[in-house]
């Protein structure tokens, strides 16, 4: 048996960003599908995996029991101190670690998420709501690219979870309907991340919920 299975799909931004931490860190790991557009998280039994019905969830095959978490910036965390990489060195940079971290999860992919699934996956464009997501998305983008301007990772002099965090869903420029070329700081930093040891899209690390 593998150390971890990731409950996780494909086409999740957030699976991607754990099954991408795990892969960079040569976890012992395998993907357990989710059929997220099936309905699945929607059902009972998944309710009992997850009370939220959202993907990832993580098992953590312990000799004391499963540990089981969900949640991907509390997954990310967890991973980071369980392999001793891409975390903080300094107090100083654990806090902002953690300020990108939920940053991240409430602007930049709570905006950029929900307008693809929206706009993309649900042919909304141009309906009032998704374009006001997909607005904010563009807001957030911009503070990112800004931050990025005169650095090459966000939170540190080197890779972190906040950088594995803010990636998960911007490597789909043209579901999320943006040209890097407008955004170049962030085009340099993707760059930086498809350069990691034992970089790999989404698609090579989970099968599709499809």
């Amino acid at each position: 048996m593998a150390e971890f299975t990731l409950h996780c799909f494909a086409e999740s931004g957030n699976s991607y960003k754990v099954a991408l931490l795990l892969t960079l860190c040569g976890g012992d790991w395998k993907p357990e599908r989710v059929a997220f557009f099936g309905g699945e998280t929607r059902t009972a039994d998944y309710r009992k995996v997850n009370v939220m019905g959202e993907a990832p969830v993580l098992r953590h095959h312990r000799p004391d029991g499963d540990f089981i978490l969900s949640q991907s910036g509390a997954i990310l965390i967890y991973l980071s101190r369980r392999f001793g990489r891409f975390g903080h060195e300094t107090e100083a940079e654990e806090f902002e670690i953690l300020r990108w971290i939920l940053f991240d999860n409430h602007k930049l992919t709570g905006n950029t998420a929900s307008e693809r699934f929206m706009r993309f996956f649900r042919k909304k464009v141009g309906d009032p709501a998704a374009e006001f997501i997909y607005a904010r998305a563009k807001d957030s983008w911009r503070i990112l690219d800004a931050h990025l301007s005169d650095r090459d990772w966000v939170a540190a002099p080197r890779p972190t979870v906040a950088d594995i965090s803010l990636c998960g869903y911007l490597f789909w420029p043209d579901q999320i309907d943006v040209n890097w070329n407008d955004y170049p700081a962030i085009a340099r930093w993707l760059d930086r991340i498809r350069n990691l040891p034992g970089w790999a899209p989404p698609e090579a690390l989970m099968p599709s919920g499809l």
